[in-house]
């Protein structure tokens, strides 16, 4: 052993990454390292990830351990060659240097021949070795089948415990140090996860030995109880890390005179006992967690089960991704024979699962949770749940396997590396993004392994310090380097990593779907066109050869329309993938793109534009009413890349846009009705997509809609003036009136328009007439919103006025002057022509009209309060309104309309309360449902409460009435039932995907309780 009394220069210093080099100084004269050649030494520490920590600890160990100076006995030109293994792992973690010193008697592995051996792999203890070392501590024989600890009072549990972590530790400190001086940690990497693996699964039988000890002397009966743990996860797929939870589920088996709960019992309680002997922390702390929540029925299941209840509930009951879980399951302990069983039995349903309807997107739906899961605050820093993340290779890997696995059993392989070499294998993936694949993940897979191991903790997170970065940095490469890398080198690796990671699903997964029609180059993976259609089924295609024929349509050939095609449409996909009707989405994007290819725009803005694209898909996959009329509309696809081109129009606007189509083609009624309505179905789409993509609220969509509606109502009824007028002269002031909903504004997709028609005759005129021409403008104008035009107007909802609510119903003329409305109000009304006034509000005709005929409605309206009879016969009415016009076998829990805490609920309630208190309280005077609940609130009529229950109730009847317009263009006011239908209007109700049921859960819960403030207030307010 040489020496030197020469400190180390700063220089010499810095080279070897010290951060403090006075503290660096101090140390390298502390009395531990004397005789110690300090310029050697530092150069040794140059090996070291973090050279400040490995100091200070190799000072701590040499004073409980001083035999480990015998590592630095010769100096060679490069430091003390024998001591880089060790300065590597004090530098990499201190946890297990501070195991070496809490424990100086397991320092002997630091003087192994093969420590530092490029082949040291080929020494390592194999599986069998390693339950024969973790048993020989707790004082089991290996050999058994279900071995038992020798506990007694001299080695009690307790013992074998402490015993069997510290062994288990000791092992892994012999892992570390291999990894650590791996001359390629990459392609080392797999070894090491194994290791770890059956580090682990020795670990579990040990603990089990000693928990079947325990458990024998209580009850002796255990003995005959047979119990297997299955590995899943990175256990099960021997890829394990240095520190993660262990997750297994475990299944039993008693001899036939058994009693099944009873049998139940004694497994659950040797499962517990293994697990505490893991997790305990007397004398030795804890290993790590054991997590048996992926078992049937998770936390609420029993924690053992027999292999025929596992199979029963698999059969029955078990969701997709428990299915999934299953790839990676593997016996790891207890008894072997019925860890057999257990796969025997498992292993066949993962396949058959793979094929039902729906599978993938119950996958991507648990894969799009845990994105959402994800705190904000270190979402940037995951390197395992993150975009771009292990995860995101692990999910399309797994993906893959499941599609293609069913009838290709080379690709049931549990590791995800071995499975990305069998894809390229079976040339599912090509060999240059096998490469990448595999290239990522041992990368990412190399980061979360040096960042666990400095401290044994379970992160996934990038540290955010460049001291650890730092020390990231030199831990993930080789020793022997002769330049340190810096934080930001990882920050830069790490970032290209993530992107290139977050491309795979895209390339891998989608692009290999267009191998059958279009020309791809040699480098790319071809499919066979039964390999494409599993994936498009999978994914959930209901018609996979109709969609290859798009695919085909969409990029055949070499022009430029369909060489961008061929650039885009993997992406778009993966997009219409996650859509509730893929079939329908690629069938409209066809269209669309056949009558807008020639236009250079919009393949371009698709390209460009990801926001446009993905957009497009959404809408194209979950709304017939937007795809059916954007085919005919299509250049309004221009607004799908812009948000101002989607924001409000106001009613002023429209008019004037109005105004100068019908004064361009005065004189040409059927064209100017025509270009109205054309301006109307425009406005709607513009909404429909606005309100779809969440530019616009609610609140405002119903404005909007009522506004487009009014525009619409305006033009034509200057034309229907327009062609009356010009054959007998202007007679009559006109004036429409909109009532229900159009009248609150409030409307939704498809919405008719309830109407009433004032006239007054003009000085001079003729009475009779005057009211003749009041019923052909009344009825002209009915026409010209409704009726057919030529040319047609595709994919049109026309406008439908209902004039029902008028005096005296369809006995009545359609349209009254204003003395005849005054006298009918004044000697015949009925308390519901009352109510109905509530939302009276004029739309089109005569301004001066206007205000006369609100005037009298005022009165009206909000006149002397009902009298209690009056209000007897309005509750009356409600009742017969539930029982005569809810539909033949319609579940009134379900209807949205006029069912249980439904739209009519909340809406006569709050009309009930605006006749009652409507003269007294300004703030009730209103058409819009809303406006008048948050009245009733600052007037004290109601409670806060309870107006935010009926609030929350109607938002969401109206929002589920425009979902089902919007999905299936086809207007309803009955919740679905079906999955497919129930999912697309829940997502328009802004649930996330697969929430359907949770959906309908949360709708049945609103109405429930708005039927009971209803209930509570209706009945009961006089």
């Amino acid at each position: 052993m040489s020496s030197s009394t020469e400190p180390s220069t700063p220089r010499e210093l810095i080279a070897a990454g010290f951060q403090e080099l006075e503290r660096a100084q101090k140390f390298l004269a502390d009395p531990q390292l004397k005789n110690l050649d300090a310029a050697a030494l530092t150069r040794t520490l140059h090996d070291a990830p973090d050279a400040d920590q490995a100091l200070l600890l190799l000072i701590r160990l040499l004073e409980r351990a001083p035999q480990v100076k015998e590592l630095f006995d010769v100096a060679e030109d490069s430091g003390y060659s024998r001591a880089v293994p060790l300065v590597r792992l004090l530098g990499a973690s201190q946890a297990l240097a501070e195991f070496l010193i809490r424990h100086p008697d397991q320092v002997e592995i630091l003087f192994e021949d093969d420590l530092g051996n490029r082949d040291a792999s080929a020494r390592w203890p194999s599986e069998v070795e390693l339950r024969r070392i973790l048993m020989s501590a707790v004082q089991a024989e290996a050999e058994g089948e279900d071995p038992v600890a020798d506990l007694s009072e001299e080695f009690t549990a307790k013992d074998a415990g402490g015993a069997l972590r510290i062994a288990y530790r000791r092992e892994l400190t012999r892992v570390a140090l291999r990894d650590l001086t791996a001359p390629d940690p990459q392609d080392f990497l797999p070894t090491v996860a194994r290791q770890l693996a059956d580090l682990a699964s020795a670990a579990i039988d040990a603990a089990l030995a000693v928990s079947r000890a325990q458990l024998i002397e209580r009850r002796p009966e255990a003995g005959g109880i047979e119990l297997t743990v299955i590995g899943m996860g990175k256990c099960g797929a021997a890829e394990l890390n240095y520190i993660s939870d262990v997750d297994v589920v475990f299944a039993h088996r008693a001899p036939e005179d058994f009693d099944s709960a009873e049998a139940g019992d004694l497994a659950g309680a040797l499962a517990s006992g293994m697990a505490k002997v893991i997790m305990a922390s007397d004398g030795e702390p804890a290993l790590w967690e054991i997590d048996a929540n992926l078992r049937p029925e998770g936390r609420d299941g029993p924690l053992s089960r027999t292999v025929d209840s596992h199979r029963e509930y698999y059969r029955r009951w078990a969701a997709g991704w428990e299915f999934q879980a299953l790839l990676k399951a593997r016996p790891i302990a207890g008894n072997r024979a019925l860890g057999e069983e257990y796969m025997a039995a498992m292993g066949p349903l993962v396949w058959q699962a793979a094929a039902r309807e729906g599978f993938v997107q119950d996958v991507q739906a648990m894969r799009r949770r845990v994105f959402a899961n994800i705190p904000h605050r270190t979402a940037d820093r995951e390197i395992k749940l993150g975009r771009g993340g292990l995860r995101d290779i692990e999910f399309t890997v797994q993906l893959l396997q499941l599609v293609h696995g069913r009838v290709d059993e080379a690709l049931r392989i549990r590791d995800t590396l071995s499975a990305i070499e069998a894809l390229g294998a079976g040339e599912y993936v090509s060999s240059k993004d096998q490469e990448a694949m595999s290239r990522c993940y041992r990368q990412l897979r190399l980061y979360e392994h040096r960042i666990q191991m400095a401290d044994m903790r379970r992160t996934h997170l990038m540290p955010e310090k460049d001291s650890a970065l730092r020390a990231l940095a030199h831990a993930i490469r080789a020793p022997g380097q002769t330049r340190r890398s810096g934080p930001q080198d990882v920050r830069t690796d790490w970032q290209r990593v993530a992107r290139e990671v977050s491309s795979f699903h895209e390339t891998i997964f989608y692009r290999p779907l267009l191998s059958t029609t279009a020309v791809l180059s040699d480098a790319e993976v071809r499919l066979s066109a039964a390999a494409v259609a599993d994936r498009l089924t999978a994914l959930g295609f209901r018609d996979a050869d109709g969609a290859l024929r798009h695919i085909e349509a969409l990029t055949a050939g070499v022009s430029r329309k369909a060489t961008l095609q061929k650039r885009i449409l993997p992406m778009m996909l993966g997009w219409f993938a996650e859509g509730v009707d893929p079939d329908h989405g690629l069938l409209a994007f066809r269209r669309l793109s056949e009558s807008l290819g020639s236009s250079p725009w919009y393949l371009t803005m698709l390209r460009d534009s990801s926001v446009a694209a993905e957009r497009l898909c959404q809408l194209l996959t979950s709304s017939r009413f937007i795809s059916d009329v954007l085919e005919h509309l299509p250049e309004s696809a221009k607004w799908l890349g812009d948000d101002e081109s989607l924001a409000p129009r106001s009613f002023e606007t429209l008019w004037t846009e109005m105004k100068s189509a019908l004064h361009r083609h005065e004189g040409a009624s059927h064209t100017a009705v025509r270009l109205a309505r054309l301006i109307r179905q425009r406005e709607q789409l513009r909404i429909a997509i606005a309100d779809s993509c969440g530019v616009r609220d609610q609140q405002k969509v119903g404005a909007a809609l009522s506004d487009v509606d009014r525009v619409t109502t305006l033009g034509a009824l200057r034309v229907a003036e327009e062609e009356v007028f010009e054959a007998e002269g202007r007679l009559v002031d006109f004036l429409v009136i909109a009532m229900g909903r159009q009248g609150g504004r409030e409307i939704s997709y498809g919405s008719d328009m309830d109407a009433m028609f004032v006239h007054r005759p003009v000085p001079n005129a003729d009475k009779s007439a005057a009211d003749r021409q009041a019923q052909k403008l009344a009825q002209r104008l009915t026409q010209l919103l409704s009726k057919p035009v030529k040319p047609a107007i595709r994919g049109e909802f026309a406008l439908q006025l209902d004039a029902d609510l008028r005096p005296e119903g369809k006995k009545g003329p359609l349209s009254r002057s204003l003395e005849s409305y005054e006298e009918y109000y004044r000697r015949w009304m009925d308390v519901w022509e009352r109510q109905a006034l509530l939302r009276a509000r004029p739309v089109a005709g005569s301004d001066w009209l206007a205000v006369d005929f609100m005037e009298l409605v005022d009165d009206v309206r909000y006149g002397s309060p009902p009298s209690h009879q009056q209000l007897t016969e309005i509750r009356r009415i409600k009742a017969r309104v539930e029982a005569e016009r809810l539909p033949r076998g319609a579940d009134s829990s379900r209807h949205v309309k006029l069912g249980r805490g439904g739209l009519s609920d909340v809406e006569w309630l709050v009309q009930l309360y605006q006749l009652q208190h409507g003269h007294d309280h300004g703030l009730l005077r209103g058409t819009n449902t809303l406006q008048v609940l948050n009245g009733l609130v600052d007037t004290g009529l109601m409670s806060p409460k309870d107006a935010q229950i009926l609030a929350e109730a109607w938002k969401l009847c109206t929002k589920v009435r425009s979902g089902i317009m919007i999905w299936s263009a086809k207007t309803a006011d009955v919740l679905p039932s079906s999955r497919r239908d129930l999912e697309a209007v829940s997502r328009w109700c802004g649930f996330e995907p697969g929430n359907a049921s949770e959906f309908e859960d949360y709708y049945l819960r609103t109405t429930r309780r708005a039927r009971q403030v209803f209930e509570q207030h209706f009945y009961s307010s006089d």
